[in-house]
Order: C-alpha cells, then structure tokens, then sequence
C-alpha cells in the first residue's frame, strides 16, 4: 500500500443505508480487540489501538453520503493522525513562502546590479523539502502493516475487495 502518493484513498458504491454501515463498523470494532475507532452520522474513523499504536500508525478516515435510498457513496483516506499530517502540511507551506520571499528580494537585489546570495537559499529549501517528502515516506513504510491491517479489517467488515487509487 505504500507508494509515492502520501494519503492513499478510495471511493465506492456499497448498496444499503448509512445507518446498517454504521452499525458494522461500529460492531466489528466492538468485537475487534485490535482496532478502536469512532463512529458518527457520517464519518468514521478507524485506528489501531493505543498499545500498538506509534508516531507514524495510520488510520482510516471514512465519509459517509447517501445518494439514494439504497446506495452509499464511502470515501475512505489513510493517513497519519491530523497532527503529524499538519506539522508535514505548515512544514511545506513555510518551506513555500521562505522561498517566495527569497526569490523575490534576490531578483530585485539582481536588478538593482547588487549581488544576491540569498537566492542560493531556494535549492536549499528545495533539499529540505524533498528531505521532509523522502521522510513521510519512510514513516509511511513504518506504518504500512498496520495500514494492510486495517485495510483487510475494513474489506472484512464490508465483505468485498477495495481497490486504492
């Protein structure tokens, strides 16, 4: 399941209503010793349980839509916990926005025929960036048994196979 996409995802049609979904996985997390989870009108959330659970352990984030009386459209994304997905996310906007500013003071020192050493801080944040892409990488591969784990749980409870995208 690892790959260079960070957040694998699906979406499917299951026959049935929200509320039968919901009460499987509710269900199959109850008597699933190894998987906790929360279970709302329409989104759920899969994890794996605390003694198990480290920085990189992913978790499955399910959206829930009625598009008819007997159909269900489920969403589901893998990713880390919000908190790690955020510090990668404002790591790589500040990354963004430092070189911005670089760019921009180096090109009007170079056009003022002033010398710009501050552009040779863009390929230096690009390193850094790409060091940061290789890293959630890595923690995806430290995460991704378990990640297998919660993704047969999830085929179980629906009793069809999944396909990621």
């Amino acid at each position: 399941m690892s790959s260079l996409r960070i957040r694998p995802r699906f979406k499917e049609e299951i026959p049935g209503n929200p509320e039968v979904f919901r009460t499987r996985i509710q269900e199959a997390i109850d008597t699933e010793n190894e998987f906790t989870g929360l279970v709302s009108d329409q989104y759920c959330v899969i994890k794996i349980r605390p003694e198990e659970r480290h920085y990189w352990s992913p978790q499955l984030t399910l959206t829930l839509e009625e598009t008819s009386e007997d159909n269900l459209e489920v969403r589901g994304l893998y990713g880390p916990k919000p908190s790690v997905w955020a510090v990668f996310f404002m790591s790589y906007a500040a990354l963004g926005v430092l070189s911005l500013f670089a760019g921009v003071f180096g090109l009007s020192q170079l056009m003022l025929d002033k010398p710009a050493p501050i552009l040779w801080a863009i390929p230096v944040m690009g390193a850094i960036a790409l060091g940061l892409y290789l890293i959630a990488q890595a923690g995806q591969k430290v995460g991704a048994e378990q990640m297998f784990r919660i993704h047969h749980f999830y085929e179980q409870v629906i009793k069809h196979r999944v396909a990621l995208k």
